[in-house]
């Protein structure tokens, strides 16, 4: 396939994703109205996909239900354009952490929810703060967020709503609320994206230069915005940020 057939048939899924959650608004309602079940189910095509651990377990209707806990998320940015942008940037962020993609393969972008482990959770001082936000017992039974579907996006929304520490939260970072301190200018964090790989995961991937793990935190982002008709924004990566814990 040439770049230019490429490019068309990007252009024409969109299209034809923006056409079936603009029909599915009014009857959704909330975060519902940014993403209808066919969008969701557009962005991640391969969640089900036998080769991935988590298959059947990411459902829309747990993702909705999730959703509906946190009334800000998705629908509070002022303007619909933001609001897209919001999910777009929070599937691009959860589908790296989650993704069964293959670098540098031509669906690398569309392996997002493919998986649902994570190591150590009791031990995160995460699941500690998120349980007791949530009133669930996430430190003595932290395996309710890879049973529950459900449990599992609500505490990924928590964390994305949630200020942290020096950190803001990603909600206000992504709807252009967050304002750099001096400390964040020093240390070359700004409004963006890219700010939010830095809240998540900096000390690991932020101010180290280009890396593959940026790439994909910014190739999914890119796609859902493309998916959700939003724009991405500028700042996309921490490739020369200091992250948080640095000051």
């Amino acid at each position: 396939m040439t770049t230019a057939m490429f490019a068309r048939a990007v252009a024409c899924a969109a299209a034809l994703v923006l056409g079936v959650a603009a029909s599915g608004a009014a009857a959704q309602g909330g975060v519902g109205s940014v993403i209808t079940r066919s969008v969701f189910n557009s962005m991640l095509p391969n969640r089900d996909n036998s080769l991935c651990p988590a298959r059947g377990f990411y459902t829309y209707d747990a993702f909705i239900a999730a959703a509906k806990t946190f009334p800000a998320f998705g629908t509070s940015g002022g303007s619909a354009e933001l609001n897209r942008r919001e999910i777009a940037a929070f599937f691009g962020q959860t589908s790296h952490e989650t993704t069964g993609g293959t670098r540098g393969a031509a669906d690398q972008f569309q392996w997002g929810y493919c998986f649902k482990e994570e190591r150590n959770k009791a031990t995160q001082q995460n699941y500690q703060l998120a349980g007791k936000a949530l009133n669930l017992d996430l430190v003595g039974n932290p395996d309710l967020v890879s049973t529950n579907a459900v449990i599992s996006f609500r505490t990924a929304i928590w964390f994305w709503m949630t200020a942290q520490d020096n950190k803001p939260s990603c909600h206000d970072v992504i709807l252009r609320r967050w304002m750099p301190s001096a400390a964040d200018t020093a240390a070359g964090r700004v409004p963006g994206y890219g700010v939010i790989t830095n809240i998540i995961n900096g000390r690991f991937e932020c101010g180290i230069g280009r890396n593959d793990a940026n790439e994909d935190r910014i190739g999914y982002y890119r796609r859902y915005c493309s998916l959700l008709g939003a724009d991405t924004g500028s700042n996309l990566d921490c490739y020369a940020q200091r992250n948080f814990a640095s000051g």
